[in-house]
């Protein structure tokens, strides 16, 4: 008897070795399911999610193992059909699976929120987030007559504006208008996000970054490219008929490649900007057979310096 008891006692610690180590794998391969990060934030978004693929395999992987174990090891012999033991109730097991859920769903909101805070998606916070990279911080971290005002202040302040169906990007600093948004990588950037219609949302899945835009409202929005390239801007909310065409490239450069464009563009003179939107609208308003369907026009294309 105290063999058995040894032996199922080994079994249990080896399973949960076992399932432990393989939860941690799974949560590690989750880093390669995501786009590059190309965000100081997307560091954060990326250890939360390998932090919640962990914790969902660990709870399938120890639900289904005892399951196995259970149908292998104890189940009925051959030809046996009486009924088990009547077992009524057991007040510590009923705590036990009672608490276990509740901390996990305290831990991972107390995760989440933290990682929210770090990003401070809303705009500036008012706080210092301790442990964090000095890029990632708030333009407003530090009090104004701190010593470190001209590291954590915005390089860049970039309005942009949203509206059926194109995004239009204004650089107060040189007066230019673009339907691409550049970016200069390691600096801190600042969004004034603004709709002209209904709710739109900001969203760079190689930022991991997403910010609803609110009509009659602005949001200061924040963040840090890290890495060179082009990458996809697309609308995260439905905003209509033509909402799959609202993209936009953006190219996160060098700074002196950055100045460089603003310096090229600011030559050009302001002509009215593609929109495949208007095009397609035009093209359904010139067929001979129509749907009956109303649809709302696209706005007017912008005027802007850089094509």
């Amino acid at each position: 008897m105290k063999i058995q008891k040894i032996l199922n006692i080994l079994t249990l610690i080896t399973g949960a070795i076992a399932v432990t180590t393989t939860s941690l794998w799974i949560g590690k391969q989750a880093y390669s399911w995501l786009p590059p990060q190309a965000a100081a934030e997307s560091r954060l978004i990326d250890d939360l999610i390998s932090f919640l693929v962990t914790l969902g395999a660990l709870i399938f992987l120890g639900v289904t193992s005892t399951l196995m174990y259970s149908v292998i090891f104890h189940r009925a012999k051959k030809d046996d059909y009486t009924d088990g033991p009547p077992i009524e109730g057991n007040i510590t097991l009923e705590v036990v699976w009672t608490a276990i859920p509740i901390l996990l769903v305290f831990w991972i909101a107390g995760y989440s929120y933290q990682v929210y805070e770090q990003m401070g998606i809303q705009g500036p916070m008012e706080h210092v987030h301790f442990q964090l990279p000095m890029a990632m911080q708030s333009a407003y971290a530090a009090p104004k007559d701190s010593a470190t005002d001209a590291l954590t202040e915005p390089v860049e302040k970039i309005d942009v504006l949203a509206k059926q169906w194109a995004w239009v990007f204004h650089y107060p600093q040189k007066d230019i208008t673009s339907t691409e948004l550049h970016l200069p990588s390691d600096r801190r950037v600042r969004l004034a996000l603004q709709s002209a219609d209904v709710l739109h949302g900001f969203y760079i899945p190689a930022f991991r970054l997403k910010q609803d835009v609110i009509p009659n409202h602005t949001t200061d929005f924040e963040f840090t490219p890290t890495r060179t390239g082009e990458y996809r801007l697309t609308d995260s909310q439905y905003s209509g008929t033509y909402f799959a065409t609202m993209q936009a490239d953006v190219v996160v450069e060098s700074p002196e490649d950055y100045h460089q464009w603003l310096a090229q563009a600011a030559t050009q003179k302001p002509s009215v900007a593609n929109n495949q939107a208007a095009s397609e609208y035009a093209q359904a308003s010139n067929q001979s057979v129509k749907t009956g369907w109303t649809t709302v026009a696209p706005a007017i294309a912008p005027l802007v310096n850089a094509l």
